[in-house]
């Protein structure tokens, strides 16, 4: 603002500077309290018509930094009319500019939030912004907004950028070769939270077998709980270079059992396939949809290979509904005469030694 116009507006004003000065601060405070409240009004008035609350969070955020931004224009006025030296006009100019440069900062956090909270929540979202990534996205423009502040606050107080960004990276190198493992497991961990392979309840194979539902993933380790209740904490580095059977994935989290059955050469294949299928239908954890089918694999060395298919609603089902459909076929078998072979093996003697000797 220009200060002509300012000496023009106080020139009613008695000649002591320190009516003058203080009138100027009056103004702005006014002022201030002015432009929030039309703006507010304004803006309040305008989101009214829209259907999402997001716009209303925002324009809440807005009214301290405008406020204190014109208030922070009429201090800066008042300072320059003010006769100081040099040195201290200085320090307070760049005081101000720090104060400004916090209220900002702490605006564009609650913004920042605020948009990734509601983007997180819209049908259809970017595969990048999603409820599970909020907490990474989030502490990441914390760090940009941190360091934003940083590089402003040096700016304003004379500091050498170029030498204090030299000195970061000769640091930053430096704990690079001391963390490499540290920083593995946080970059897998950051690639495993976007790309989703899985999430916190699913249930996983791992290559060396090892299953169990996943019950955190952060950003150095995944922890799995195991069926015999043992947590493992697996680095995100070794898990993200392995491959992961997620049970619980795909278009639902049901899952196939495969109970292989074998009954004697001679057996009625359709009474078998009956049998099997009326089992399954009547276990109440088997789901209907899709239907119990069962298939005739093979014909074995020693017995006809079939196996029945059906679905569970979720993967832990899977051993206690295996465990109650293989007896209740057992028990069906020995009801309707169904004969489940064993292996046999005729062991045939040649000759028998001579004790005699």
């Amino acid at each position: 603002m220009d200060t002509t116009v300012v000496d023009s507006l106080l020139q009613y004003l008695p000649e002591q500077p320190w009516v003058r000065n203080l009138a100027l601060l009056l103004a702005f405070l006014v002022l201030a309290k002015l432009v929030d409240w039309i703006g507010s009004r304004l803006l309040a008035r305008w989101t009214k018509h829209t259907s999402t609350d997001v716009d209303d969070e925002l324009v809440a955020a807005l009214h301290r930094p405008l406020f204190v931004s014109v208030l922070l224009l009429g201090l800066w006025l008042v300072l320059h009319r003010v006769e100081l030296e040099e040195l201290y006009l200085t320090l307070h100019e760049r005081l101000i500019k720090s104060i400004a440069i916090v209220v900002w900062a702490v605006f564009a956090w609650k913004a920042s939030r605020i948009l990734l909270t509601a983007f997180s929540r819209l049908e259809g979202r970017h595969p990048l912004i999603q409820p599970r990534t909020v907490p990474l996205l989030d502490n990441t423009l914390k760090v940009l907004v941190a360091g934003g502040v940083v590089y402003f606050f040096f700016l304003t107080w004379g500091i050498n950028v170029a030498a204090w960004m030299a000195g970061a990276g000769i640091v930053g190198i430096a704990v690079g070769f001391a963390a490499k493992d540290t920083l593995a497991n946080l970059f897998a961990g950051i690639s495993l939270i976007v790309d989703a392979p899985y999430k916190t309840g699913d249930f996983i194979v791992l290559d060396d077998g090892q299953r169990g539902m996943v019950t955190k993933i952060g950003l150095r380790s995944t922890r799995i709980l195991t069926r015999d209740d043992i947590e493992i904490t697996i680095p995100n580095s070794l898990i993200a270079n392995q491959r992961v059977v997620n049970e619980s994935g795909g278009p639902w989290p049901k899952e196939r059992l495969r109970i292989d059955v074998g009954v004697a050469y001679g057996s009625d294949v359709d009474q078998v396939r009956r049998l099997l299928l009326e089992i399954a239908a009547e276990h109440e954890q088997v789901v209907r949809d899709p239907e119990p089918r069962v298939r005739f694999r093979r014909l074995g060395d020693s017995a006809l290979e079939l196996q029945l298919l059906c679905w569970v609603d979720e993967p832990v089902l899977r051993g206690r509904v295996i465990d109650a459909l293989l007896t209740r076929i057992y028990q069906r078998f020995q009801q309707e005469g169904v004969v489940v072979p064993f292996p046999q093996r005729d062991l045939h003697v040649k000759e028998l030694p001579d004790r005699t000797v």
